[in-house]
């Protein structure tokens, strides 16, 4: 395969990164693509949740008075609020010093009934608090002033409890005093935030019997349905933390090689990306069955990659971001994403004091943390099909204007589970416009598209991602009218 593939792929698993992260991204994720097509076995073995349990032993320490300590007196340029929040470091491995960075937004209304919601962003390696918390369905955005707040109305902790947690070790404010630990993959990072979840419930133990949920997008269609399965592993041993995990729901989610990278060159050609004749080269010859793509084929999808030309591939609609236009001294707008909100983020959360309001130590933040994946399975469906059996809701649910990962990699990955459908495609609602699409299959699964949203759902469509959690919540399908 040449290296131009192995870029264009690599760069599909990215989860908005801003510019000074997304080159060591692509270079980590350069290396995990290669070792896929190199025929070492390890990289590409099937994950399974009895080697991740086996990996150490859990590391539990006790946490009495942490919760107080993590408690936010207020952020720096904060509006006033109605809720209790909180940030701080879990300890995951002593003897390595590696600590997991956490934010935690209660919700203002009966915070103790909600359910408790974990988010986990893709990357891999990239920012679930500086993307999921600041730019997606966090209780705030960043003014373009980069030093002051302003509250998302849509936030998710209007329903429930809501968790952002920086993993594995090396992303944002999470870290280790081993750098070997910054050489990482799949399965550490599934024992490490399980770890994390027990101590944290030992910190917070009034959310021990809660209802629990995982949430996240891209990348994290590994993170997610991995954490989900060691869970429901570590809940069978004796004297042990039982999590009640209820369900999961992964957006854009990258869970399946061969129908991701199908479904976004078809993704390409049917909304006028790609011409035909490049189209009919791609489905003539590249194999994405076996994945064995011939040089001719890579040619076709080198020149896909080269018409889609120079726009936002995580919103083909979107603007991009004009740093030389002269920034707004308004507040931003819910509503209106701004594309430059990367920048905005990344400067509040290298101030000093915020840094200091989060307890977080006083370093370099990024989006994306230069870590190198080490072990990555091409297909996550195996457990995504166990999950169902055990009873666990799973939704997948797509952005419709994401390029990324796109709605049509989701709908041919979730084909691939050829489950039986229950309740047909139909449209859903919000406020008398249809809000997006939903098809629900036997056993709790759902396929459900957000419309006009792109990779990073909550950003563009806020009011329409907070009615379709809550419908998951629920266990409910989004409304018909």
């Amino acid at each position: 395969m040449s290296n131009l593939l192995f870029i264009v792929i690599s760069i599909y698993l990215v989860t908005f990164c801003v510019a000074i992260s997304k080159d060591n991204q692509i270079s980590n994720l350069n290396k995990l693509i290669k070792s896929r097509t190199s025929g070492n076995p390890p990289h590409a073995d099937p994950w399974t949740k009895q080697d991740v349990s086996n990996l150490s032993p859990l590391y539990i320490v006790p946490q009495e008075g942490s919760m107080e300590a993590d408690m936010i007196d207020k952020l720096p340029g904060q509006p006033e609020v109605d809720f209790d929040h909180y940030a701080g470091y879990v300890t995951v491995d002593a003897e390595a010093g590696r600590a997991l960075f956490y934010y935690f937004a209660e919700s203002p209304q009966n915070s103790s009934t909600k359910p408790l919601v974990l988010w986990l962003n893709g990357g891999p390696g990239c920012s679930s608090f500086g993307y999921g918390a600041m730019e997606e369905l966090g209780p705030f955005r960043v003014n373009p002033d980069g030093k002051t707040l302003y509250r998302n109305d849509y936030a998710w902790n209007n329903v429930a409890n809501v968790m952002f947690l920086e993993s594995p070790a090396g992303v944002g404010f999470s870290y280790s005093n081993r750098s070997s630990d910054y050489s990482t993959g799949d399965k550490r990072t599934a024992r490490d935030s399980y770890t994390f979840l027990v101590n944290w419930l030992n910190r917070f133990p009034q959310y021990k019997t809660r209802d629990f949920f995982i949430t996240g997008e891209s990348y994290a269609g590994h993170y997610v349905p991995q954490l989900a399965s060691l869970i429901l592993l570590e809940n069978k041993k004796r004297n042990q933390t039982v999590i009640n995990l209820k369900g999961i729901a992964i957006g854009n989610a990258w869970i399946d090689d061969s129908t991701s990278y199908e479904g976004t060159y078809d993704y390409f050609w049917t909304h006028a990306l790609n011409s035909d004749e490049t189209n009919t080269g791609i489905n003539k010859n590249c194999d994405y069955v076996s994945g064995n793509f011939s040089d001719v084929c890579e040619e076709y999808q080198s020149q896909g990659d080269y018409e889609v030309g120079g726009i936002d591939i995580y919103n083909i609609y979107a603007p991009l971001c004009d740093n030389d236009a002269e920034k707004t001294t308004s507040r931003g707008s819910v509503k209106d994403f701004d594309p430059c909100s990367d920048g905005y983020v990344s400067t509040y959360l290298n101030l000093a004091e915020v840094q200091e309001a989060l307890h977080a130590r006083n370093t370099s933040w990024s989006a994306c943390g230069g870590v190198g994946w080490t072990d990555s399975p091409t297909t996550i469906l195996p457990t995504i099909n166990q999950l169902i059996a055990d009873g666990i809701v799973v939704w997948i649910y797509s952005g419709d204007i994401d390029g990324r990962v796109p709605v049509t990699s989701s709908r041919y990955s979730v084909n691939k589970l050829k489950l039986p459908i229950e309740v047909g495609w139909r449209p859903w609602y919000y406020n008398k416009e249809v809000g997006g699409y939903v098809v629900g299959y036997k056993g709790s699964m759902v396929l459900a598209t957000v419309r006009g949203a792109g990779h990073t759902v909550p950003s563009y469509q806020p009011e329409r991602a907070l009615l379709m959690i809550s419908s998951f919540l629920q266990g409910e399908l989004p409304p018909s009218l």
